[in-house]
C-alpha cells in the first residue's frame, strides 16, 4: 500500500448509524488521546468512527455500559490489549533487491505493524523500484527514507565508498518526484561504511536533509567517525538510530551519557532503538533511560534481524518494558511518536476518530519472560504481547507465510533449525478432510452437461 494514500482523519467522531465492525471490552492503550482502559472501538468505511470508554470490570455497584452502535461484526476483546496499528520508524523491505530486504507483509498480519518506514534501502537509483514494487504492491503502509547514496543497501556495506554515488542534486530531484512517499534521508555513518571519507557522507547526507525539509536519520557503530563527530551536523528532529547500541564508544560512559549524547538529546535530536541483530544493549538503554531519553522502539527489521534476537516491534517493546518503561510509554514509542518523528499523514499512530483504522491487538500476559540483548545480555519483561488480530483500513490481515531466508545471510545453527521449524509447520497446517461426517452438508450434486 503506497505511503501516500489518503489518510486524512475527516472532521470527528462519526457515531450515527450502524458501523462495520466493533471491537468490544478490550483494553485500549491508545497515547496520543492519552486512553488507557477498557473500551469499544467502532469502525466505518475504514476509519475509526468511536472508540468509547467503558466502565471497569468488577464491583456491585459497576454501572452498565453504554450502548454502543449497531455492527455488522462484533469482535469480543475483554482481555485483550488494543493498540492503533504499530509504527516501525526503521525497517528494510525492498526485498528481491537488496542485501538487507524483506518482504513486510508475511511479518506485519502476525505483529501489528501497519506502518513500515523503510530506512534508506534505496537511494536515487532504486526509489522508483521501491515504491512501485514493495510499498504500492503491500498490504500494509510503506514509506521510505531515501540513502544519500545512490546505491542504496544492496550490498552489505560499502555504499559511500565511490562519492560520486553521493549526487545530491539528483538525490533531490529523484525525492521531489515521489512526494510524501520520501519522509526523510538515511545515512550510515560508521567506520566500514564511510571508508576513508570520513565526515563527508554525513555533510552531504545532512545537506540534502535540509533541501528536503524532512529529518536525517544517521547510524551509528563503530567509529570512527564517533558520535562526538556527528552530533554538530544535526538539527532538532534529525534521528540518532541504534542509540542504545553497545558498539560506539562516546555514547554512554561510566554508567551516563557522555557530553555529546547530552547535547544531541538536549538540543532535540530523536533517539531510535533500532534493534537490529547488533545494536542493543540493556545496559546503555537503562543508563539511557535514567537520564531521560525517551526512545522510540524499532526493529530495524531486515533478512538477518528477522531470525533474531529482534524478531518484530512487540519482542522489541517488551524489551523496552524490561529496561525499565512502562506498557503505555513503551506502545507511545511505537505508535503517536514515531508518526510525529517522521511527520506521517494524520492519524497514524492513533485511534482518534476519523483516523485510518489501522488496530493492532494483543494477547497480553503478566509475569517474568526472560529476553536477550544483542550481546547476551539478559533482563525480564513484566510483560509479553502476543498479537492476535490486525486490521489495516478496518479489514483483518489475513495469514501469508514468509520466504526463507537468502543464501548470502548468516544464520547460527539453531536459527537454521527455526527456520526449518517454521517451514515444516505451515507446510503440516494444511489439513485435508476426508471422510463424509467432517461436512455439515451432503456433497453437492454434479451439474453441467
Amino acid at each position: 500500500m503506497d505511503g501516500t494514500a489518503d489518510t486524512g482523519t475527516g472532521t470527528g467522531a462519526d457515531t450515527g448509524g450502524a458501523v462495520d465492525l466493533l471491537l468490544r471490552g478490550g483494553r485500549v492503550i491508545d497515547p496520543a488521546s492519552g486512553l488507557d482502559g477498557p473500551a469499544d472501538v467502532a469502525v466505518r468505511g475504514g476509519r475509526i468512527a468511536e472508540v468509547r470508554p467503558r466502565p471497569p470490570a468488577g464491583g456491585a455497584a459497576e454501572p452498565a455500559a453504554p450502548a454502543g452502535p449497531r455492527a455488522a461484526e462484533v469482535v469480543d476483546l475483554h482481555g485483550a490489549l488494543v493498540t492503533p496499528g504499530l509504527v516501525d520508524l526503521h525497517t528494510h523491505v525492498w526485498h528481491g533487491a537488496t542485501y538487507w530486504g524483506i518482504d513486510p507483509d508475511p511479518v506485519a498480519w502476525r505483529t501489528g505493524v501497519t506502518t513500515w518506514v523503510d530506512a534508506g534501502s534505496a537511494g536515487a537509483y532504486g526509489l522508483a523500484g521501491l515504491r512501485r514494487f514493495v510499498a504500492e504492491p503491500a498490504r500494509v503502509r510503506v514509506h521510505a527514507l531515501i540513502n544519500v547514496s545512490g546505491l542504496g543497501l544492496v550490498a552489505e556495506t560499502g555504499e559511500h565508498h565511490d562519492l560520486a554515488n553521493l549526487d545530491i542534486d539528483t538525490a533531490t530531484a529523484v525525492a521531489a518526484r515521489h512526494g510524501d512517499f520520501v519522509r526523510g534521508v538515511k545515512a550510515r555513518i560508521d567506520s566500514r561504511t564511510v571508508g576513508r571519507h570520513g565526515l563527508e557522507p554525513l555533510r552531504r547526507a545532512a545537506a540534502l536533509a535540509r533541501r528536503l525539509e524532512r529529518p536525517l536519520m544517521v547510524h551509528i557503530g563503530y567509529g570512527p567517525p564517533t558520535v562526538a563527530d556527528i552530533v554538530p551536523h544535526l538539527a532538532p528532529g534529525d534521528i540518532i538510530t541504534h542509540c542504545a547500541s553497545g558498539c560506539p564508544a562516546d555514547l554512554v560512559a561510566g554508567g551516563r551519557l557522555t557530553d555529546a549524547t547530552r547535547r544531541a538529546l538536549d538540543s532535540g535530536v530523536v533517539f531510535d532503538l533500532g534493534h537490529g541483530s547488533g545494536a542493543l544493549a540493556f545496559d546503555v538503554l537503562e543508563t539511557e533511560l535514567a537520564a531521560g531519553v525517551r526512545p522510540v522502539a524499532s526493529t530495524d527489521l531486515h533478512a538477518r534481524s528477522v531470525h533474531g534476537p529482534a524478531f518484530d516491534l512487540p519482542t522489541v517493546l517488551a524489551k523496552l518494558t524490561a529496561a525499565g518503561a512502562g506498557l503505555a510509554e513503551a506502545v507511545a514509542a511505537a505508535t503517536v511518536r514515531p508518526a510525529r518523528a517522521l511527520g506521517l499523514d494524520p492519524g497514524v499512530g492513533t485511534l482518534t476518530p476519523g483516523a485510518p483504522a489501522d488496530i493492532a491487538v494483543f494477547d497480553l500476559a503478566e509475569g517474568r519472560f526472560p529476553v536477550l540483548d544483542v550481546h547476551g545480555g539478559v533482563r525480564h519483561a513484566p510483560v509479553r504481547l502476543t498479537n492476535t488480530a490486525t486490521y489495516v483500513a478496518g479489514r483483518p490481515l489475513s495469514p501469508c507465510a514468509a520466504e526463507p531466508p537468502a543464501p548470502w545471510i548468516p544464520l547460527s545453527a539453531a536459527q537454521h533449525a527455526a527456520e526449518a521449524e517454521r517451514r515444516a509447520r505451515t507446510r503440516d497446517a494444511v489439513r485435508r478432510l476426508d471422510r463424509p461426517e467432517d461436512f455439515d452438508e451432503p456433497f453437492p450434486r454434479p451439474s453441467g452437461p
